[in-house]
């Protein structure tokens, strides 16, 4: 981005709890399947083959940013892209979700899955976040991502997504040594990616722990923090936000800062009040909308809108988002809605 946007751009300013009169927005996967230009393009590629394509995932990343209006892009990329060139076998299978054909189930697993060059494998996120740049052209930041270790490592134990995590848990609790090994190589290769994206000029960067929230906090505390936190550290010396999201991660949050974020991401089962209450106020936060709320009549998605920017109280440091994701079939006016919404907030109290 341009020097002249670095000090403008609302969204940057919010991370680092600079006082602007304005609140960001952008929204978790705002490039999606609600999305009737997505679905276009989404039909005629694989999931794998539009993450691996820097032109088409390009154009993906830059639909919301044209249609929506929002304070900020987020590259389109997957958080699991780095299990293909680890040796594990992913696809992803209509009306199921990815699929791990060769799951991490001992400790052998571990130690065969292979290192990873983040340029060299992965190259192509950096090749799209750097087209992206280049149209944006410094109007938009960027935000590039990464899924925590705790995430990965449950996809890969489990095989696909879940509801209790019973193998990735059976397997934290009967061998601890295999867990921190399969984390601490998780935990090196999202690192590299992240700052691979800031070299590509990530503006921000986001670390996704969606399921987090699963665990105890003894649990998080001495099995999944030290690799999210040593991700954290490593990019701290480049001086781009982060980002530290998960969903159900209520009991969690002063854990989730203590791991190194300047931004604490609170989903829609947290009061944002009281979560930026428990976190501290030298935190910028992010949240809270449920995303479900999207589907709700103007009259109710006005009333629930404000009420998550009163509870922000008008603090620097808020940027407005859904408490997850933005999920399929979500009528498209009504997050351009939400996105005016939040910016005649702002126009009406100053």
């Amino acid at each position: 981005m341009t020097t002249a946007a670095l000090s403008t751009s609302a969204f940057l300013k919010a991370c680092r709890r600079e006082p602007d009169g304005r609140t960001p927005v952008w929204f978790m996967r705002q490039a999606g399947r609600y999305m009737p230009e997505y679905r276009a393009i989404r039909g005629k590629h694989t999931m794998l083959d539009l993450c691996a394509t820097p032109e088409l995932a390009a154009r993906v990343t830059l639909q919301p940013v044209m249609t929506l209006g929002v304070d900020a892009a987020i590259i389109f990329s997957d958080i699991l892209l780095p299990f293909v060139p680890m040796g594990l076998e992913l696809e992803y299978v209509k009306g199921q979700g990815p699929v791990i054909h060769n799951p991490v189930r001992s400790a052998r697993d571990v130690e065969r899955l292979h290192p990873v060059d983040v340029h060299e494998s992965l190259g192509y996120v950096a090749d799209a976040v750097r087209m992206v740049t280049t149209e944006l052209d410094g109007s938009t930041p960027l935000i590039g991502f990464a899924g925590a270790p705790f995430t990965l490592a449950s996809y890969a134990i489990e095989g696909g997504g879940s509801r209790h995590f019973k193998e990735a848990k059976r397997f934290m609790f009967s061998e601890p040594d295999a867990w921190h090994a399969l984390l601490g190589k998780f935990a090196d290769i999202v690192a590299d990616l992240l700052l691979a994206q800031i070299e590509a000029g990530a503006a921000v960067v986001q670390l996704f722990d969606s399921w987090a929230g699963q665990l105890h906090p003894d649990d998080y505390r001495t099995l999944v923090f030290p690799h999210s936190r040593r991700i954290l550290e490593r990019i701290a010396s480049t001086g781009v936000p982060r980002i530290h999201f998960g969903v159900g991660t209520g009991e969690l949050l002063e854990q989730m800062r203590d791991a190194g974020a300047d931004v604490i991401g609170i989903d829609a089962s947290t009061d944002l009040d009281t979560g930026w209450q428990r976190v501290g106020y030298d935190v910028a936060v992010q949240g809270n909308l449920d995303p479900v709320a999207l589907f709700a009549p103007r009259d109710e998605l006005r009333k629930r809108v404000h009420a998550v920017l009163h509870k922000a109280s008008g603090r620097a440091g808020h940027i407005f988002n859904l408490g997850h994701g933005i999920l399929p079939e979500t009528p498209v006016d009504n997050v351009r809605y939400v996105v005016d919404l939040v910016h005649e907030w702002e126009n009406d109290r100053s």
